[in-house]
């Protein structure tokens, strides 16, 4: 979060004490966390964890992270995202690689292959520009 924090706004999202977050929510999300507890008390209550993070993100904040790749483009948003994954899923799902009794976990799983990518604005619509060519050769046959 420390890094990304440099190129634009992040946010840690905690999930209802009792449940958590659920899977729509996950999906959403760009990194998933745990916080590591004693087995037999395995929850912690939302201040709690808050509290644990916000420690955790400052000891972070105070080390040098090394080399960091810079980019041609800005990374892509997060509505430039959502969109790929709906282009994608429909993709996939067009030519037949989509299992249709269980569609949400092959996307579950692209998507947080795109997201430790962390692909760029360039990036995106070159992936896009292959799922649109995918779409018109389809479209011929």
């Amino acid at each position: 979060m420390i890094s990304e924090s440099k190129a634009g706004t992040v946010a840690a999202v905690f999930g209802p004490e009792k449940s958590g977050l659920n899977n729509e929510d996950l999906d959403l999300c760009h990194s998933l966390l745990t916080i590591p507890t004693n087995p037999e008390f395995s929850s912690l209550n939302l201040g709690m964890a808050v509290q644990v993070l916000t420690y955790e993100l400052r000891v972070a904040s105070m080390f040098d992270e090394g080399p960091v790749f810079e980019t041609e483009a800005p990374p892509a948003t997060g509505e430039e995202m959502e969109h790929f994954y709906a282009h994608l899923e429909r993709v996939v799902e067009d030519v037949g690689f989509l299992d249709p009794e269980n569609p949400r976990h092959l996307m579950r799983r692209l998507r947080r292959l795109f997201i430790r990518a962390r692909p760029d604005k360039n990036e995106v619509n070159i992936l896009r520009g292959i799922l649109t060519a995918v779409d018109r050769k389809r479209g011929s046959n």
